[in-house]
């Protein structure tokens, strides 16, 4: 593996995403008001159903934008050199186009029958209950939440990777390149654990939106630095990297290996663009007017777009630069300027820590919701609202618990962090959850939905185009789950239980 060095190029050029992601934070934070509670209450709409609503299409966007960025980007370009230099671009911009068609039409679901007056799906199930009857509800809700809840160990393990990456740089800056610095992952799993477990008393998605804000932020910093460091070492370079050929990355491999990455990064550049899971429940954080639909088919442009933007210029400028050598985890490439290394690595850990939430609010408010009537005694020490009050820069603000959303969230994320620490080589898993949950969840249960929506007939040219839509992605689904497989099981042949050595 080559790693960046600094002679014959300006690393001032890379402090510039840092003042940019500066930038950002101040003129997208204005877009949020700073008025207290009670002034955003008596702003925002109060619904149909009495519920009080605050997010706008900024606070959506936000959502969105964490949930579909993560530290999967830094994948991509591994990606693109298993597919080569015409699958590779073409893929990320195809499954771009059909994340975006098929969002869109989600967003006409959130309310049913009429996508603007209707009634409202609080959630993706809700959503499948109401357009496809209670039988497709309990497969749709199990694939759901466990890749909600999937995707949270894999954070917590990459978090714990990440803050490893950042131990290792000071060992190597204290003695040399080559020295042998290793660390355990546990003791930071626990510590990122922690944390999550006092963001987790946040009452719902809304009341977290300055945290989709953060995580927002540091991934277009890390992403933004990546890609600054793939320009330098092409520039040092002076050379073009990478072929036309597919399945030509990996010197030494055996020709079944390789193909089974083809099938895994065809699988992880699909996978890269899908929030539908999440989609209705951000929807449920908007206010209106204007409608709900209108606002989130907005939402889903500039969450999609921005994302394709970045995703297809960092995976064909790290394919340029790298070529068949580029590193699964982009960041491992480049250890020098050792400074700017750790800057990116610690962007991924708070991006990380802040998307957790995301992901774990909409299980929290699943969990809930379906608590047993018996454990919902109005008035009982458990449920009693209690309010802390607190005064900043002589403004008042308050904040609400109740012992059982402490105990039972806190529990949760002790129950996560365990089993993040037990199974270190999650993330494999998590690849082929990831790839049997994508053609249902991001393709056939939102075509369907829309079906039944607009009344589409069967045997017309929109329903036959649906049809090859999603039997193209079904084919995508089971390669990858091959390829995912192929993956885990080579993970599984090193794996140790409670031992993370990373």
């Amino acid at each position: 593996m080559q790693l960046l060095q600094p002679q014959g190029w300006d690393f001032n050029l890379c402090i510039t995403p840092t003042y940019l992601t500066l930038s950002l934070f101040i003129s997208f934070t204005s877009a949020f008001p700073s008025a207290s509670l009670e002034s955003m209450e008596m702003d925002a709409s109060s619904a149909d159903d009495g519920r009080i609503r605050t997010g706008t299409v900024w606070t959506a966007t936000a959502h969105a934008f964490t949930s579909t960025v993560g530290s999967g980007i830094l994948a991509l370009p591994w990606s693109v050199a298993q597919l080569g230099w015409i699958l590779g671009p073409f893929f990320l911009v195809f499954f771009a186009a059909v994340s975006y068609y098929i969002a869109i039409l989600l967003c006409d679901c959130y309310r049913t029958p009429d996508p603007v007056k209707g009634r409202r799906n609080y959630t993706y199930m809700d959503a499948v209950r109401a357009l496809l009857g209670p039988k497709h509800v309990l497969i749709s809700g199990i694939m759901q939440y466990s890749v909600l809840w999937g995707i949270m160990i894999g954070f917590t393990i990459t978090a714990a990777i990440s803050t490893a990456t950042l131990k290792r740089s000071a060992c190597f800056h204290e003695k040399e390149a080559n020295a042998k610095c290793e660390v355990s992952g546990n003791s930071y799993m626990i510590a990122f654990g922690a944390l999550e477990i006092l963001l987790s008393q946040f009452p719902n998605l809304e009341k977290v939106t300055f945290l989709s804000v953060i995580a927002t932020l540091t991934s277009l910093a890390y992403a933004l630095i990546a890609l600054c460091l793939s320009i330098a070492k092409f520039s040092i370079q002076n050379e073009a990297k990478g072929t036309i050929m597919v399945a030509m990355a990996g010197e030494g491999l055996a020709t079944s290996t390789k193909i089974w990455q083809v099938f895994q990064a065809l699988g992880n550049i699909a996978f890269s663009y899908t929030y539908s899971m999440l989609l209705l429940e951000i929807q449920d954080t908007l206010k209106s007017p204007p409608a709900e639909n209108k606002a989130m088919k907005r939402v889903t442009l500039y969450a999609i777009g921005g994302t394709a933007l970045f995703y297809t210029s960092l995976g064909c400028m790290g394919y340029v630069a790298f070529g068949a050598d580029v590193p699964g985890n982009y960041l491992t490439g480049f250890y020098k300027p050792l400074w700017l290394a750790d800057i990116t690595n610690l962007a991924v850990i708070i991006h990380l820590i802040v998307g957790y939430q995301v992901f774990a609010q909409t299980i929290f408010a699943k969990n809930e919701k379906s608590l047993p009537t018996r454990w919902q005694v109005h008035g009982s020490f458990f449920n009693k609202i209690y309010t802390a009050r607190f005064q900043y820069r002589k403004q008042d603000y308050s904040f609400q618990f109740t012992p059982s959303r402490f105990l039972l969230r806190t529990g949760f994320v002790i129950f996560t962090t365990l089993v993040a620490m037990l199974f270190p080589f999650f993330n494999a898993i998590l690849g082929l959850l990831g790839a049997i949950s994508f053609w249902p969840l991001t393709v056939y249960f939102p075509l369907k939905m829309y079906m039944v929506q607009a009344n589409i007939k069967r045997g017309n040219s929109t329903w036959m185009m649906f049809q090859v839509l999603s039997l193209l992605c079904l084919v995508v689904s089971l390669v990858s789950a091959i390829g995912s497989v192929a993956d885990m099981l080579e993970h599984l042949k090193h794996a140790q239980l409670f031992h993370v050595k990373l």
